[in-house]
Order: C-alpha cells, then structure tokens, then sequence
C-alpha cells in the first residue's frame, strides 16, 4: 500500500472502548466519545457497543455524531454562532454554555433541550499552556466571582481541566470544584467531568477514578458524565511513512513522504516527539537522523531519532499513537496529500476505508 497512511486497529480500539464500558458497569456513569480527538465515523457502529455517545464542539461535529452514531449528542462551544444554533438543537441532547450571557440569547431555542453552563474552577495540574482551560484569562468557562445568574433553567455543570492525566489530577479538581460550585449541586442533575482522563493508559488508577464517580453520584444524587477523547483511540493506529531523501548538512536529515505540519500537526503545536517502532533516542543506537517533511516549511522537523541499522530510500517508518489529533487536524499545506486511511479487522485483514487526492485539495481552497 502506498505511503503515508494511517492504520487503525480495531483490536486496540474494542481493548479500550472494553475498559471505558467497565468503568460505566461499576459505576453507572456515561461515557461520551470526544470528536474533537477522534471522528472516524465508520468506526462509530463500534463505539456506540460501548459508549453513549458523542460530545462535539461545532454543528458539524453535532451532525456528524446524530447521524453516523445515533445516541447521545452534547455540545459545547465558548460561544455559538447564532445562524447554526437552531440547526444544533436539532442535532444535540444536551447544549453546554460557556456564560448566562450566552444561555439566555439562545434560551428561546432551545426545545427543551438539557442544559448545562461550563465553569472554571481556576485549578490545574498541567504543564501544556495551549491546551490549559484554567490557566490566567482563560475564555473557557464561567469563574465563580462571575457565577451570578439563575440556574433556572439549567440541568448541569460542566468542567474540563485535564489533559492527558491520571485520576489523583481529577480528584485533586473534584475537591476544588466542590468547594467552590458544590452550593449549587442541589440544584442540578448531572456533572460533566470533561475530557483529559487517560483511562485507557496502562498506568492509569482505574479505581481511583471509580472512588470519584462514586462519591459524587451517591453523595449528591448526580449522574457522572465523562467524555473522554484520546483514552477511547489512544494506541490504536500508527501513521506508516517512506523515506525519500538524505540531506547532510552537520547532521543526516532524512526527509520523509509525511509531515510533522500536514499529518500530525501536534508534534509542532504541543509539541511532542512520538514514538518511532524500532527508534530509540539519538545517538542511543549506531545510526542518528532527523526526520523531516517534504513540504518547504523549515520548521517541519519530526525530530532525532537513532537505529540500529542504516536507513536507506524507500524504507518504511512507522510512528505509534497516530489516531488521536492527527485525522481530526490534518491539512493539506503545500498541497500535500493527506494520508489514506486503512483498518486492521480482528481477523487480521485490511480495509482501505479512504483515500485522498487532488479534488480533496481543491475543495479546501
């Protein structure tokens, strides 16, 4: 199969949507699938055996959940677009509000859909800035010197403050929100633990996170919901690449038929190195290189990896965790093609499920 393309498994897939449906059974709590993380929707049959649904962030995610998953929709934006809003209520259960402001402009609308207002609990314990809902002067949520509005009207509170973290981060969160909001538990039916939760990675703390549902169902009559984007997908697809060229210039630059600004735009904006199947660190083994894209951004660097063995043109690299934030991302800069997408099945066999060429390009422009 021609490179670049992504690999979807759907052993690792069902392997976490299995340990996402067994913090649902013990605890009777709902378990959304993130789209902003993952939205392969020809794999959503397979996460709605497990999960309850979706939650989105734009009407098209909104759309894209109704009608290729058919369960539960939620919705939240900081701030709606008023010419979609009434094509969201069509699309959405509940509708998450980022200030009284904006829940009040479109109360009118809202067909007794559930509704819920963000908070910010100005609490976190995260070091990624851009991805930091808590931090100084945050648009996301409402902070409780600005909680000053009715909850008439409004069924739940939603809060997101993790990003790729284990369970003692959220009970740390819990003890803050409650402090801070738990006045106002009484007066709703369901909270919204957001996204963040790592659930799926082997040194996750499943029990404790079991503790905080728990805790709060049993002891405010909640319903717990969670919506967890990267813990439903993490591990479960690697983005398989060729090498073109070598460039030396002090180091061996080894330019690649993916890229770092195109394919898995992370690795700039976060910024993380990912994983390489049989790379170590540089230098660590015999053979170093630094990996880049083909396009003519200077900055499309992968980064520097080390192999045991000297690459050479047409050699396969194959990079781990590509199916979180890399689909739902991609571009097409420099009019690169994005990559085809393919499942492994249980029984071993591929699927191409897309593949991409000029007209894709042309229709964004």
């Amino acid at each position: 199969m021609q490179t670049p393309y992504y690999l979807l498994s759907e052993k690792a897939l069902r392997d976490n949507l299995a340990v996402l449906r067994g913090v649902k059974e013990r605890t009777g709590c709902k378990i959304l699938l993130a789209t902003k993380a993952f939205a392969n929707y020809e794999l959503f049959p397979i996460v709605a055996e497990y999960l309850d649904g979706v939650t989105s962030s734009s009407l098209h995610e909104a759309r894209l959940g109704k009608e290729e998953m058919g369960k539960e929709v939620h919705i939240f934006s900081p701030a709606y677009i008023p010419a979609d809003f009434p094509q969201i209520v069509e699309c959405s259960d509940h509708i998450v509000f980022n200030s009284f402001a904006q829940y009040e402009r479109f109360k009118p609308l809202l067909n007794g859909r559930s509704c819920g207002l963000r908070i910010n609990p100005e609490y976190t314990e995260q070091d990624h800035a851009i991805y930091d809902p808590c931090g100084p002067g945050s648009r996301l949520g409402i902070t409780l010197d600005q909680f000053t509005g009715s909850l008439e009207g409004i069924d739940g509170l939603h809060f997101h403050t993790l990003c790729e973290q284990n369970a003692d981060a959220l009970a740390h969160t819990l003890e803050v929100v409650k402090k801070k909001f738990g006045r106002y538990f009484s007066q709703i039916k369901w909270l919204n633990f957001g996204g963040g939760h790592h659930i799926t990675r082997k040194d996750y703390d499943v029990e404790l996170l079991i503790k905080c549902i728990k805790h709060i169902q049993d002891t405010y009559g909640l319903q717990v919901y969670l919506e967890p984007g990267e813990a439903v997908a993490l591990n479960a697809g690697t983005l398989v690449a060729s090498v073109l060229d070598f460039n030396q210039n002090g180091i061996t630059n080894c330019i690649l038929d993916t890229s770092a600004a195109c394919h898995m735009p992370d690795v700039l904006e976060m910024p993380y190195r990912p994983r390489i199947v049989g790379a170590a660190e540089p230098n660590v083994k015999p053979y170093t290189y630094r990996f880049g894209g083909p396009t003519c951004l200077a900055g499309d660097i992968i980064g520097d990896y080390s192999f045991d063995q000297p690459l050479k043109i047409g050699d396969q690299v194959v990079f781990e965790d590509m199916a979180i934030y890399t689909m739902v991302k991609n571009n097409t800069f420099n009019g690169l093609n994005l990559p085809s997408i393919v499942l492994q099945r249980l029984d071993g066999s591929m699927q191409l499920l897309k593949q991409f060429g000029y007209e894709d390009f042309k229709r964004r422009l």
